[in-house]
C-alpha cells in the first residue's frame, strides 16, 4: 500500500515537471532611462552603406528601423538634426564567412555578419557619449543562394542591432 502511494507521488510529480517546463515566460525589458524634463528629441541622421560588400535595401530597412525603435518606445519628438540625443553613423561590414567545412572541403554553413558604427551624443548629458560598432550574425546552409535567404537574415540582424543601439542609447543597462 505504501509503495502505491509512492507510485503515484512520483507520477505526480513527474508530470508537474512537464508542465512547468513546457510554460514559458518570456519578459522583454525595452523601458528607458530618459529624463523627459530634460531630454525632448532625438536626431538619427541616415547611415550611409561603406561596407566593402553593399546590398543597397541594408541602408533603407537600418533607418528605418531606428526610427521606428525610438518613434514606438519613446516620447522623444525625432528630428532631421541637432536633437537633444544625436545618433549617427555607418554601416562597416557586410561579409560572408565559410563555416563547418565538410570533408569535400566545401563550407556546409555560411555566416552573414553585419556590423555598424555609431556615434551617440548626448547634448543635455556628455559623459553618456560614445562611439562603438555593433554587430549581428545569421548563418545559413551554404546549399542555399545568399540572394535567396538574405532579406529575412538581414530583418533579423537589424532588429539586433537596433536593439542593442537602443539599448545603449536610452536603456541604460
Amino acid at each position: 500500500m505504501v509503495w502505491i502511494r509512492r507510485i503515484s507521488v512520483a507520477c505526480c510529480l513527474v508530470v508537474i515537471a512537464f508542465m512547468l517546463k513546457s510554460c514559458a515566460v518570456s519578459f522583454k525589458f525595452n523601458g528607458t532611462s530618459i529624463d523627459y524634463t530634460k531630454i525632448k528629441t532625438i536626431s538619427i541622421a541616415d547611415f550611409p552603406n561603406k561596407a566593402t560588400l553593399v546590398y543597397p535595401p541594408v541602408a533603407i530597412q537600418l533607418n528605418e528601423a531606428l526610427q521606428d525603435i525610438y518613434r514606438k518606445q519613446t516620447r522623444l519628438e525625432i528630428l532631421d538634426r541637432n536633437g537633444d540625443l544625436e545618433v549617427e553613423g555607418e554601416i562597416t561590414g557586410y561579409t560572408l564567412q565559410p563555416l563547418s567545412i565538410r570533408s569535400d572541403a566545401y563550407a556546409a554553413e555560411t555566416r552573414l555578419t553585419l556590423t555598424v558604427r555609431v556615434r551617440f551624443t548626448n547634448n543635455k548629458n556628455p559623459e553618456e557619449d560614445f562611439e562603438q560598432s555593433f554587430s549581428a550574425f545569421q548563418n545559413f546552409e551554404s546549399s542555399k543562394m545568399l540572394t535567396d535567404v538574405q532579406d529575412e537574415l538581414i530583418t533579423v540582424m537589424i532588429d539586433e542591432i537596433v536593439d542593442q543601439i537602443y539599448n545603449k542609447t536610452v536603456a541604460n543597462w
